[in-house]
């Protein structure tokens, strides 16, 4: 056995590439002669194995066996092993070198080590492309059609949506170009499935943001179809949304249904969603029961704040008080998967950690952070005031079970907070009492809220005009939280009516350095500017909040007061005429513009404002004396008696509109319905010497008889008149009479 062991000599232990020659005596076909078990196999039948070819034509013999470099017969080794090379089974095994493989050492003499192969010189330049070749072209259409959605997206995402749908479409053509390139030059096999789907969705979503739901739909359902887009089913959701904006709510829950059955449930997060959707679309139709399995659903497997908040909706809407507990309790209990600000507080005085607190403390996070905390805290306290007045039987007890279930969760600083909601309830109720007596309560408790609490009594007794506790409480406010900036604002109020407006001015100064967007202090300032006479800080102030508020109808007319003033009245028209597009319906605003016009000599159109004002309140007499005059300026008497018979109605014990009425009658010639108007003033005011004087006029020109009859209540009406203004000067100069000689005395 022995004897197929080779030992490696000892004389080569210093040779790296040593052993490489040495290979399997297996292998070794030069001394298959001396082999003996080779002999014997050859000999006895234990060895044969059918010719690979057939014997020589003409002869009896077979062909000779060769050795393995040149065999043209089949060879076994010893063992029985085929050699490589041979067929075996009808299969022919690829043939192995036999020599071993690696560094040989005859190799390495007269060649040089090259294993990167850079004797062989450079690389052949690369094969130029064909730009004309139909491959290349279509090549060029999908990367095109692919810059062109691409483009579509960008300018949705800037708002432009109609570019956005053209370029959508423009894609569509030219992806129905290369779909009938590639059937031409018998390429459809080679299709891009995938840019045929980006381009169908793409100008599906962009009809739905134009609004174009029908071409949507039909988009959309032309994906959903072919059943060549595996993940097609799923674009349900986005019809069920569409028919959703078209109020058709069975067919958006139908679909909805759909495109979750085809939904695999490891994507959980994507079936919550359409399982909230499928709750709205219950709301919105009214089957409230539907939509509570819904919402159940969710805030059993992936509980919301959304789902929550509907859920309490929905039991609200069935009245289950019990339910509506339960659902608040659930809805405090949602995580809020955000960071408490203690994180936002150096532990140390470490520089860079300082640095790094300060650089995340406004960061995109936090501000995430912010929003899905004060969307928390919103859905809870509407909640709270929703359900409130409802789940025990008084509106107070119903509040403080809120409370005391807010305060077991980790919520506990929206507890004061509805406190307070519940005092400005108590306001909205005309409470007034149950108010005060709930935010003093907040007396005792820390600074901020002690602070809320002072400036909502500090505001009720303004309103109540007791400015003195207004005052204490403005006062309380302020040394609870000197950076509040309600509270400056409140005592500024308190001091301005007490007519000190340079300290009040300061107030609301410091409101606005604590809080810049405080827009309630910069128009109490612009007030008191204008009462101190600083027209020009003021307009500064008014035009401030214009840019920050926008429309805003007082500042509006602020700014158009302030511009009259200044007695430019080109600038004040054109501020109020900003004002009429926001309050299109307010009298007062018209009338003003009506005057304005008026003043600038543009009758006409201080007739249109006039009368717009009288439309909407016909009760002004400023407005109806102006319309009145108008129309008798104008010959139109007959029009004015209408505006001066409104006015008699409006104040029936002034003599004098009656009288216009009458004078208009006469002015249009109509002298018999003048006599008669007359004749009743007469009756209710006796003692009216110009209505005497007129029935007298007409007496003698219609010839009537009654002329002596008023001519001598004429004449004994004056003489009272004479007698009376006699008594009242002579009262007169007896009074300073006795003044004189009171002095007179003195001295």
């Amino acid at each position: 056995m022995m004897q197929n062991v080779h030992l490696a000599p000892e004389e080569d232990e210093d040779d790296l590439y040593s052993g490489y020659n040495d290979y399997n005596p297996t292998f070794d076909t030069e001394d298959l002669e001396n082999d003996v078990a080779f002999q014997q196999a050859a000999r006895t039948s234990h060895g044969r194995r059918p010719p690979v070819t057939a014997k020589v034509p003409g002869t009896a013999t077979s062909r000779p066996i060769d050795t393995a470099f040149g065999s043209k017969a089949t060879l076994t080794s010893s063992m029985g092993r085929p050699v490589t090379g041979v067929v075996q089974d009808g299969v022919a095994r690829p043939m192995t070198a036999v020599q071993a493989a690696g560094y040989t050492k005859a190799a390495m003499r007269g060649s040089l080590f090259d294993p990167l192969g850079q004797a062989r010189g450079p690389a052949p330049p690369l094969e130029m492309k064909n730009p004309d070749s139909s491959e290349e072209k279509i090549r060029q259409l999908e990367k095109k059609v692919g810059e062109l959605i691409e483009e579509s997206c960008i300018a949705n995402s800037c708002g432009d949506l109609k570019l956005a749908l053209e370029k959508a479409k423009e894609a569509g053509r030219k992806e129905r170009v290369l779909v009938r390139q590639r059937e031409q030059t018998g390429t459809s096999d080679n299709i891009n499935l995938d840019l045929t789907y980006s381009v169908l969705f793409n100008l599906a979503t962009q009809y739905a943001a134009n609004e174009m739901y029908a071409e949507a739909l039909n988009t959309y359902q032309v994906i959903v179809k072919n059943k060549m887009f595996s993940n097609g089913g799923r674009l349900k959701v986005n019809m069920g949304n569409i028919y959703l904006k078209q109020r058709n709510y069975s067919k958006a829950v139908k679909l909805y249904r759909m495109a979750l059955d085809q939904i695999p449930s490891v994507h959980k997060e994507m079936r919550i969603k359409i399982m909230q959707n499928i709750g709205v679309a219950f709301i919105k139709t009214g089957q409230y029961m539907d939509a509570i399995s819904s919402f159940e659903h969710i805030m059993s497997m992936s509980p919301n704040l959304k789902a929550g908040f509907n859920l309490i909706v929905c039991y609200f809407a069935v009245g289950d008080g019990e339910q509506m507990k339960k659902a608040f309790q659930k809805l405090i209990a949602v995580p809020l998967e955000v960071d408490y600000d203690d994180k936002y507080i150096s532990p140390n005085d470490d520089p860079h950690t300082n640095l790094l607190i300060e650089a995340i403390k406004n960061d995109s996070l936090r501000h995430i952070e912010r929003e899905r905390k004060s969307m928390a805290e919103d859905y809870i306290m509407t909640a709270a005031k929703l359900i409130a007045p409802v789940i025990e039987t008084s509106f107070a007890a119903g509040y403080d079970w809120c409370v005391e279930a807010v305060k077991a969760s980790h919520y506990v600083e929206l507890a004061n907070d509805l406190e307070i909601n519940k005092a400005t309830t108590y306001l909205r109720q005309r409470d007034f009492n149950q108010a005060l007596e709930t935010l003093k309560m907040f007396e005792k408790k820390d600074s901020r809220v002690k602070s809320a609490a002072a400036t909502n009594l500090s505001f009720l007794y303004y309103l109540e005009n007791e400015l003195t506790q207004a005052t204490n409480y403005a006062d309380l406010a302020v040394s609870s939280d000197r950076y509040n900036p309600a509270a400056l604002t409140n005592k500024g109020n308190t001091v301005f009516a007490n007519g000190d407006y340079e300290k009040a001015a300061e107030f609301y100064k410091e409101a606005l350095r604590n809080d810049c967007s405080c827009t309630e202090a910069l128009y109490n300032l612009g007030l008191t500017y204008k009462k101190l006479n600083r027209i020009d800080e003021a307009l500064d102030c008014f035009l401030k909040l214009h840019a920050i508020l926008g429309n805003s109808a007082q500042v509006l007319h602020q700014i158009a007061d302030i511009y009259e003033v200044m007695e430019d009245p080109n600038q004040a028209i054109e501020w109020l005429m900003q004002l009429i597009s926001v309050v299109p319906t307010d009298p007062h605003v018209l009338s003003k513009l009506g005057k304005l016009y008026d003043n600038e000599g543009d009758k006409s159109q201080a007739f249109h404002y006039y009368y717009e004002s009288y439309r909407y309140f016909p009760s002004n007499i400023e407005v109806i004396e102006w319309l009145g005059a108008y129309c008798i300026d104008t010959q139109f008497c007959e029009k004015a008696i209408e505006y001066f018979e409104r006015a008699a109605l409006i104040l029936p014990t002034q003599v004098k509109w009656q009288l216009m009425v009458a004078s208009c009658y006469r002015r249009s010639g109509n002298y018999q319905k003048a006599l008669e108007k007359y004749k009743v003033i007469h009756q209710k005011f006796p003692e009216n010497v110009e209505c005497l004087r007129f029935l007298v006029r007409l007496c003698t020109d219609l010839g009537l008889k009654e002329v002596q009859e008023y001519m001598t209540k004429l004449k004994k009406v004056e003489k009272l008149k004479e007698m009376r203004e006699q008594r009242i000067k002579s009262g007169r100069d007896g009074s300073a009479r006795n003044r004189r000689e009171g002095s007179a005395g003195g001295v």
